[in-house]
């Protein structure tokens, strides 16, 4: 195997007269006279199978907000950079975007988790969310009345279809309870010190944090509309997303974590390595066995 080091994929496109993925790369090249300033070189390779495995987070998402260009600093987190925050005398306020699962961390002294997957070996998946949400009411109580809605999916169904983990509290959720996080509906633009909302309310800021996540980035450097949807995701759900056509694969795509990922890589090995065979005519070989008598009179 041959790993290719500070590469940037410019495109990929099947061309179908010779059956190949040519792929057009830069590569930062040190030169002998200056090694420490690389060149960017245009590098052009030809491949018989293209195995997509930049995962479902290769690019943070922007919001779309006006005057978004005057803040630099992103973050991917969630409630636990307010929680974070308000331990160490901060006053945030949260902007919950979307609607969201928040669950109890521990129920009964056992991880929230741990006990799904536990249940999910004998309960059916509806079951399973029904339960959950149960116990999550009985611990944390109503949580719409602070601002945070649920979806109408159940937690597990939610982290099947679309990868969208729940949120397990560790202390936040007391402390917008108590007020020291605030839940701000969403921000409409920028201003100098400031940020209006969207309800028309203007609030004070010293920084900002966007915590609204990453995305696939595969529609901005794939030429194919057939196998790979417009969000960057096969269009066959698991379990039947790793494979495409003319020796397209993908992998980390199922939304189901490391599990997914290994599924994928297994099949698409096996297939690869079955082509291979096939095309090459790499068969047991039979040789031809001649035998020696000898007679004795």
């Amino acid at each position: 195997m041959h790993l290719l080091w500070q590469a940037v994929v410019r495109f990929f496109c099947f061309v179908s007269s010779f059956q190949t993925w040519p792929i057009s790369c830069a590569i930062l090249v040190a030169s002998e006279d200056a090694p420490e300033s690389p060149l960017l070189t245009e590098v052009e390779y030809i491949c018989r199978w293209l195995v997509v495995s930049t995962g479902e987070n290769a690019e943070c998402v922007t919001p779309d907000i006006e005057e978004l260009s005057r803040v630099w600093w992103r973050c991917h987190a969630r409630m636990e950079v307010s929680l974070d925050l308000s331990n160490h005398d901060a006053s945030p306020s949260m902007v919950v975007r979307s609607s969201v699962h928040v669950l109890p961390r521990e129920i009964l002294g056992k991880s929230t988790f741990e006990l799904a997957v536990l249940m999910m070996k004998w309960l059916p998946l509806w079951l399973v969310d029904k339960l959950l949400l149960i116990m999550a009411w009985l611990v944390l109580g109503s949580i719409e009345k602070y601002g945070l809605k649920r979806p109408s999916v159940g937690p597990m169904q939610l982290k099947n279809t679309k990868g969208k983990t729940p949120v397990l509290d560790i202390g936040a959720l007391e402390k917008i309870k108590s007020g020291g996080i605030t839940v701000v509906p969403a921000i409409k633009r920028f201003l100098r010190g400031q940020v209006e909302l969207e309800n028309g309310e203007k609030l004070d800021i010293d920084s900002v944090v966007l915590a609204t996540g990453y995305r696939s980035n595969v529609p901005s450097w794939l030429q194919e509309g057939e196998f790979f949807s417009k969000n960057g995701f096969p269009r066959a759900s698991f379990p039947d997303g790793w494979k495409g056509n003319s020796g397209l694969y993908a992998v980390g795509f199922a939304r189901r974590g490391l599990s997914g990922a290994s599924s994928d890589a297994t099949r698409i090995a096996q297939d690869i390595g079955q082509v291979w065979k096939e095309e090459t005519k790499q068969k047991k070989r039979t040789t031809a066995c001649h035998r020696r008598c000898i007679s004795q009179f």
